[in-house]
């Protein structure tokens, strides 16, 4: 069963209005589930900002931003920042792609990390290896000791089904109590065998806020420009604009990494973004339909990093 573009939603928000205090009080892993007030919906979004240094802006309050939803300013109607418990899935490929040039050696490399950023109280981690199939090696747990003994040896093998992988990933992630909630993939970026295409496994993740987060593990030949990268659209290739555009649209990050200076720099930014977030709910347009999203904020000089869009009207799954 192929999942169809924006077929898939979920719209998160709060309750009943709490108070200040009442908010405060709630629990730091408290997740806001879908509540219907006189016939009102909210979309919830979550969003990180940083400056233009690279670096974590906190403390900003709901009057600093703003979210366009298709053209039209909406208004705030909850709004939190601050720190909370993370639940990360790390999906590892597998493929015989990544045999190539050490670079399943790096991304070994970078699940060790990941896994070290983690141990917060109420942290919680899964991981999944990747190639043609999707396969759950460790289930969601708090037991990050669990974790860090997985055998990552293995000969790399098979084609890559990338996206669909990704998108069977985000459903389970979203699931997932803590607030704070994304995908890490750690690949070499070649896609050899998914039904999915990027735009699908984009609207699908980012119909329920789950970030995705990708590190392209390559060698130092292949690496962009010779330094830790970005890439947007106009990347140096077909399949590494694809992924930093599927990033880009469900409100997370991609880093190309062929050094482990690069590995050590991408794993901590991403635990720094994912560990302060502001949670901001809005009343949606319910035009049936993808409706795009620009969260912002009024200082021109911080970046947000916010889900591109939501699915309003009925929420249903079409088999083709």
């Amino acid at each position: 069963m192929a999942l169809p573009l924006l077929t898939v939603a979920v719209m998160t928000a709060f309750g009943a209005s709490p108070s200040a205090q009442e908010r405060a009080s709630q629990p730091a892993n408290q997740r806001p589930t879908v509540t219907f007030r006189a016939g009102v919906e909210l979309v919830g979004i979550t969003a990180a900002v940083r400056d233009r240094r690279g670096r974590v802006v906190r403390n900003l309050t709901r009057n600093d931003f703003e979210i366009v939803d298709t053209g039209h300013s909406r208004e705030i109607r909850e709004f939190y920042a601050g720190e909370a418990p993370i639940s990360l899935a790390v999906l590892l490929d597998i493929s015989g792609s990544m045999a190539v040039a050490g670079n399943m050696d790096r991304a070994r490399a970078a699940v060790g990390l990941a896994m070290g950023q983690l141990g917060q109280a109420q942290d919680e981690a899964a991981f999944f290896t990747f190639d043609t199939t999707l396969r759950e090696v460790v289930a969601f747990t708090r037991d990050l000791d669990r974790l860090r003994r997985v055998n990552l040896e293995g000969r790399p093998w098979g084609l890559t089904s990338l996206y669909d992988a990704v998108g069977a990933a985000a459903k389970t992630v979203a699931a997932r109590g803590n607030r704070h909630r994304a995908l890490l993939v750690i690949t070499d970026g070649v896609d050899t065998g998914s039904t999915l295409t990027a735009p699908e496994v984009s609207g699908l993740a980012a119909s329920i806020d789950v970030p995705v987060y990708l590190l392209t593990v390559v060698s130092p030949l292949d690496h962009p420009g010779g330094a830790l990268s970005v890439l947007g659209a106009d990347g140096v290739s077909t399949s590494v604009a694809t992924l930093a555009d599927l990033a880009r649209w469900t409100g997370g990050d991609m880093r190309v990494a062929s050094l482990p200076s690069h590995t050590q720099e991408a794993v901590r930014d991403l635990f720094e973004e994912l560990r302060y977030q502001y949670l901001i709910t809005f009343e949606p347009d319910l035009t049936p339909g993808w409706h795009p999203l620009d969260v912002r904020t009024h200082n021109k000089n911080l970046t947000v990093h916010a889900r591109g869009g939501y699915l309003s009207g009925p929420a249903r799954q079409e088999e083709r």
